[in-house]
């Protein structure tokens, strides 16, 4: 089948499945998986256009409801951080969006920038994993995680009750309890990061939910149960913004394919919509330490993948 926008041949079949694969896993830790998604169509479909980054956010906008609504059921929404996450990065999207056009249409100026950023997420998350101590016993404390989150979910798919309480939200901090643990976060902070992240996700065509939801787990400590919602939440809503914005341009690149491929990123957003729920579903019974690790090993990946297209 061939799509135009994006100027390559490709089954039908093969990016709704490939989206389902990678959104199963990468959901659980609060990322849609279109970071992943990119280098695919990128190295593997040969789509290298400019356009692939709005084709990318036009992939979030399909498939992320379906686990955020997955995590609202079950209570671990945390909406007022989902609604910082989201004043911060809308106006940083639009401000990636022109840098991506105007200064990195090149495919490989572009792979040298999206590496260098993943390999920093990737080495800070892998240095807190390998030397961060707990505040209790690690398999003390996934086993009684565990015990708490199989009993929050009912099999009869009966209404549980709310994990996430917020204790406090004013002008400065921000406070939830999670299961008997309390955290408290620095709005400015979070809002600053969201912004700074809404700029690189704007270039890389992401959302930023691949960046925010690590920092949120390795820089300010928050349980990844609780903030994956917010950040797949907050990546929908830029993806949105993304895709206007790149649809909005187009006209004044007539030279360049600017615009997303509209059936292509919605046959990734079908697949990716099946794999978010489920992975929103599954996330309860995996522990989170192992999500942190299998999100660091898929983000230095990529970022290897990125540098070594780069200089071979």
């Amino acid at each position: 089948m061939y799509f135009q926008t994006a100027g390559i041949t490709v089954s039908p079949w093969v990016p709704p499945l490939i989206a389902f694969s990678v959104s199963f896993f990468t959901s659980m830790g609060g990322v849609s998986g279109a970071f992943l998604l990119l280098p695919f169509q990128m190295s593997f479909l040969g789509y290298t256009n400019p356009s692939v980054s709005a084709t990318n956010q036009l992939y979030n906008i399909v498939a992320i409801p379906s686990g955020v609504y997955r995590y609202y059921r079950e209570g671990r929404m945390v909406w007022p951080l989902t609604l910082i996450v989201i004043a911060g990065t809308l106006p940083g999207v639009f401000i990636g969006a022109f840098i991506r056009v105007a200064y990195l249409p090149k495919p490989s100026n572009f792979k040298l920038f999206a590496a260098a950023v993943l390999l920093y997420i990737g080495i800070r998350m892998i240095s807190d994993l390998a030397g961060k101590k707990q505040k209790m016993n690690k398999a003390e404390g996934e086993r009684r995680l565990q015990e708490l989150m199989r009993s929050f979910k009912k099999g009869d798919g009966s209404q549980q009750p709310a994990a996430v309480t917020v204790t406090h939200c004013n002008g400065n901090r921000l406070g939830y309890s999670f299961y008997g643990e309390t955290y408290d976060v620095s709005i400015w902070s979070i809002f600053s990061l969201s912004f700074i992240v809404g700029i690189i996700g704007g270039i890389y065509g992401i959302g930023g939910g691949a960046i925010i939801a690590p920092f949120f787990v390795t820089f300010f400590g928050l349980p990844v149960y609780t903030v994956a919602g917010a950040a797949l939440m907050g990546t929908f809503v830029t993806s949105v913004a993304g895709v206007a914005f790149y649809q909005a341009i187009a006209p004044f690149y007539p030279n360049m394919s600017i615009a997303p491929d509209w059936l292509l990123g919605i046959l990734f957003g079908l697949g990716g919509m099946a794999g978010m729920y489920l992975g929103a579903r599954c996330q309860k019974h995996v522990p989170a330490r192992l999500i942190k690790w299998m999100l660091a090993a898929i983000i230095l990946f990529t970022a290897l993948k990125y540098a070594l297209d780069f200089f071979i």
